[in-house]
């Protein structure tokens, strides 16, 4: 309260000095600053120990900011109340304090102008557009061109966003819910301690899973053309884990991979190995799980300067350290397609073709038909038109098709947006596929299928009917685009499409054949190799459909253990206890155990008072 009123009766004197006096206002407010510490003649004051107590609080004031200066490194002591106004001494604090503000706001500028970051965003910019400004301009002197067209969109990144917008957030969360009590059971009934874990950007971990235990790490290996290189790396107890996992691996013991899991939950080749398993014995949620688990540990083991996200950052295939996450993206890419969320698969698929521009997943060859089903038709041009730099990606079978249907969507969506004069039409794109690769339209017949009559006559034309790749690699390429995108010529307009194109390409030739021969010559020149040069890439990793593995299949793997490395002693040791991972019994075999303390609900046939040499070898399912 006396506060206030000193306020008001010291702003009252200021008024009346600059009416009376013809000082300037910077001699006056001198003047005044001189003369505020003491009350004021004539001013009237309820308590007159209040302005005493106001007093001492400036004084503690003015020590607390004294030791905040100071940097805690030297005493301060309290000075009299008489020595200095309280009031010269708070503009003098204020100043000293702006100066220093001004002197911390110049260093930071000084500082983010060098990493050209832009502190002042515009407001009509999010902040998704922010970060994508700040990797195009951070990346736009890569001498490839790609960095720009595969940065990725981290809130498509996670499926549970995408499932929201088509199922709904309560339809979604219903099922978190029934999820994370399953995942909350353990072997015998029990409970899983429940962890708050790190955010990741790849996965959303449950709070039932274990911590995770710094087994990993990354290190920066060098940069080159704006590009960083990196390269995972293992702690000796890791290594030594993987060793005993390549053995296990070799004699196709899985018990000896289960009891690496239960010693390092975060084994990411144990995980890998778990989650085929669970995939070809029909458990597809559980595998998705072991996958999420992999890309967690991959994530908390980055370097502070990997953000492969704005697509500057690379890791070699060609260390083995590296490959784990490849397969991991690829395999968590397949499983967003059949869920449904292709916007998310999209997000991964360039997330892995950024990683490694030698593409050793063969990420380029399905990424055109996630785009397709995610209606990222605009991207997909884009991305034609940008990536690599000798433009020869519409060469390929599955890009020169998916041009073509790109094309159509943009001109049925909005026929205005599309200038004739500079962009070809979809009918003349599909022509030209068609002259490229006719062998592909003999192919989806058969694989769509398509049993119109009109396609058995556009067959008996021999440009179509007697069409061949002419090359090994171009033949795998066709059959991995078919495999992969056969399912979109089931649509009834892309059908036609298809049609008219076929009739026109057939007349065309009827009225000159030495087009054909042009095509063919480009065709040979484009995959001139006599050996398959994909031979690395399965055709069955680009097929929707999930193989089963027999039950006596599963029974063969879970049992007759053969010898493996066993850990040494000091390498037990230097695991830590992590979390509440199963605890094996070594009577009972160590596969069957582990799968117990996930799917605790499951039956395996197994007496758990018996041991793995005299149990009745009956496994269910």
């Amino acid at each position: 309260m006396s506060s206030r009123l000193l306020k008001r009766v010291l702003e009252e004197q200021e008024e009346q000095r600059f009416a009376s006096s013809d000082l300037d206002p910077e001699a006056a407010a001198i003047e005044n600053d001189e003369e505020s510490d003491s009350p004021p003649a004539g001013s009237r004051f309820k308590n007159p120990f209040d302005l005493l107590d106001d007093q001492e609080d400036d004084q503690q004031f003015d020590v607390q900011e004294q030791a905040h200066d100071v940097g805690g490194q030297e005493s301060v002591a309290r000075k009299p109340a008489n020595t200095i106004p309280s009031s010269n001494r708070k503009s003098k604090k204020k100043k000293k304090k702006n100066k220093d503000e001004s002197k911390v706001e110049k260093s930071l500028d000084s500082i983010l102008e060098e990493l050209s970051i832009n502190t002042k965003p515009s407001n009509n910019q999010s902040l998704s557009e922010n970060v994508k400004a700040l990797g195009n301009e951070a990346h736009k002197n890569n001498k490839n061109g790609r960095s720009s067209v595969l940065i990725v969109d981290p809130k498509y990144l996670k499926a549970e966003n995408e499932l929201r917008k088509i199922f709904g957030s309560k339809v979604v969360k219903s099922f978190e819910n029934q999820h994370s009590v399953g995942s909350s059971r353990q072997m015998h009934g029990g409970r899983q301690a429940a962890f708050n874990l790190r955010k990741t950007y790849l996965a959303s971990p449950s709070r039932f899973w274990p911590r995770w235990d710094n087994s990993m790490t990354m290190e920066l290996l060098e940069t080159k053309d704006g590009m960083h290189y990196f390269r995972y790396t293992y702690i000796p107890s890791y290594k030594h884990a993987q060793e005993v996992f390549e053995a296990a691996k070799a004699a196709n013991n899985i018990n000896a991979i289960g009891d690496i899991l239960a010693r390092h939950p975060y084994h990411v080749d144990a995980l890998l190995t778990f989650a085929e398993l669970f995939k070809y014995s029909g458990e597809h949620q559980t595998s998705a799980e072991m996958i999420e688990k992999c890309l967690y540990a991959l994530e908390c083991a980055w370097h502070p300067l990997f953000t492969p996200l704005h697509g500057n950052c690379q890791l070699k295939y060609s260390h083995d350290t590296n490959k784990p996450i490849f397969s991991t993206l690829f395999s968590h890419m397949k499983n967003m397609d059949r869920r449904g969320c292709h916007r998310s698969a999209l997000e991964v698929c360039k997330l892995l073709l950024s990683l490694d521009s030698d593409d050793p997943k063969g990420a380029l060859f399905c990424i055109d038909y996630f785009s397709l089903r995610a209606q990222e038709y605009r991207w997909l041009e884009q991305f034609i038109d940008e990536y690599g730099t000798d433009n020869s990606l519409w060469l390929l079978p599955n890009i020169s098709y998916s041009l073509a249907v790109s094309r159509f969507y943009l001109e049925c969506s909005d026929e205005s947006s599309i200038d004739h004069s500079e962009k070809a039409a979809s009918k003349d794109l599909m022509k030209q596929a068609l002259m490229l690769h006719p062998l592909v339209l003999q192919k989806l017949v058969a694989k769509a299928p398509l049993k119109d009559s009109a396609w058995t006559q556009i067959l008996k034309y021999s440009f179509f009917g007697s069409a061949k790749a002419g090359s090994p690699s171009l033949d795998h390429l066709i059959n991995i685009y078919v495999e992969r995108s056969y399912i979109l010529w089931r649509f009834p307009e892309l059908q036609a499409l298809l049609k008219d194109a076929a009739l026109l390409v057939a007349e065309s030739l009827e009225q000159n054949s030495s087009e054909a021969r042009d095509w063919e010559c480009v065709r040979k020149e484009a995959f001139s190799s006599e050996k398959n040069e994909y031979s690395y890439l399965m055709v069955s990793d680009f097929s929707d459909v999930v193989p089963s593995l027999p039950p006596e299949e599963i029974r063969h793997f879970m049992v007759g253990p053969q010898p493996v490395r066993e850990m040494a002693d000091a390498d037990r040791e230097a695991v830590p206890e992590i979390g509440h991972a199963p605890r094996l019994d070594l009577r009972r075999n160590a596969a069957v155990a582990f799968l117990e303390s996930i799917l605790p609900w499951a039956d395996y046939g197994v007496d758990r008072n018996r041991g793995p040499d005299d149990h009745d070898q009956n496994v269910d399912g």
